[in-house]
């Protein structure tokens, strides 16, 4: 077997852009802060996302400071504040939001609410003249991530969606084995992202709310056979089972597709609420194999290869910490953000094809942006 040997650095410079390159590389290393400015930072819903990973975050970024919270609970904005030392002009409510336009201190909105409540406070960000981050899914269908687009590029604010995968190392090397044939060339993919949902109550089994496993952990892995493979899907063949009629009866519970690409490359997925311990990605090449598991969460990736001398292995990093800096330093260097919102929509767009072709039993094609 000749593989090509790694080269981490370069393929950092080529995959993702020079730009990001030092912000991402093994040791940590990060760009320069512009002025040493940080850019102000609200987040916009303190669920358990937001208390466990987004917050913490802010106490090791360089190029980002927390200056401001948006929750409906008075008590739990007062443990932030004393936790992020956030002042009083930096809370808000969901009702009072807009107010945030009056806030110098407050540069970039990152919304953490659920799926069916992106839209709204995207609108009302931009409208406030706030960059925005927000959470994926990016909205719960394409036609929303459309809305958000034109909102941001009217008000002139970026738009950026939370997919911190494309800046995590083991992700990153397999877009690079992929893209140099380090394997020879790729031809297939199989990936899941499953969990046995507990909660019977959460917003998650709502479907009004946008919940659903196919938009919760699906979209992770319709994202991983695009930036893989590194060419967008064209039809989608899909099926949805459902063990748990009462629990589910609102939305998806497992579903599982195949997408054909136009080289010929597949990819056959799956994405449950009722399946666990399923976390993982193989990427099948001429010459070989590559994958990881677990591979989709927000920390524990672990490769592999099927040649010992081409290892996949990293240190593990903060996802949050280093996509808030990234975000922030192409804000601060006048640079449009990579990961914007038309890469949202792409996800969305097939997405649509899969429940589309859910209903209707037969392949359908993804729509064009």
């Amino acid at each position: 077997m000749n593989e090509k040997p790694i080269a981490r650095r370069p393929f950092l410079q080529t995959a993702i852009g020079a730009g990001l390159a030092t912000s991402i590389a093994i040791g940590q290393e990060r760009a320069d802060t512009k002025n040493g400015k940080k850019l102000g930072w609200a987040i916009v819903g303190l669920s358990r996302l937001s208390e466990n990973r987004i917050g913490p975050a802010f106490l090791k970024t360089k190029n980002a400071r927390l200056a401001g919270i948006v929750t409906g609970t008075p008590e739990k904005a007062k443990i932030w504040q004393k936790k992020y030392d956030v002042p009083d002009s930096g809370v808000y409510n969901y009702d009072d939001f807009d107010k945030i336009f009056e806030n110098p201190e407050i540069d970039v909105v990152y919304i953490v609410l659920p799926n069916s409540m992106h839209r709204e406070f995207t609108v009302r960000a931009a409208k406030a003249g706030k960059h925005v981050y927000v959470e994926k899914p990016m909205a719960t269908n394409s036609e929303e991530c459309r809305e958000m687009i034109q909102a941001c590029e009217k008000a002139r604010v970026q738009l950026g969606v939370a997919y911190r995968l494309q800046f995590e190392p083991h992700h990153m090397e397999m877009m690079r084995f992929a893209k140099e044939s380090v394997f020879g060339d790729v031809r297939h993919l199989d990936a899941g992202f499953c969990f046995k949902m507990r909660d019977d109550t959460g917003w998650r089994l709502k479907k009004d709310l946008g919940g659903g496993a196919l938009l919760d952990v699906g979209v992770y892995i319709i994202q991983a056979a695009r930036y893989i493979f590194g060419e967008e899907p064209v039809t989608v063949s899909a099926l949805e089972t459902k063990t748990d009629l009462e629990k589910f009866a609102e939305v998806d519970e497992t579903t599982t597709w195949t997408m054909q690409f136009p080289s010929g490359k597949t990819a056959n997925l799956i994405s449950s609420f009722n399946l666990g311990g399923y976390n993982r990605m193989t990427v099948f090449a001429d010459k070989g194999r590559f994958g990881m598991e677990p591979c989709f969460g927000t920390r524990g990736q672990k490769g592999w290869t099927s040649n010992p001398d081409v290892p996949l292995e990293f240190p593990q990093t903060d996802h949050f910490e280093i996509q808030i800096d990234l975000f922030s330093q192409a804000i601060l260097d006048g640079k449009d953000w990579m990961v914007d919102g038309r890469e949202g929509l792409r996800d969305h767009l097939v997405m649509d094809a899969i429940f589309k072709s859910v209903a209707s039993s037969k392949a359908e094609s993804v729509g064009e942006v």
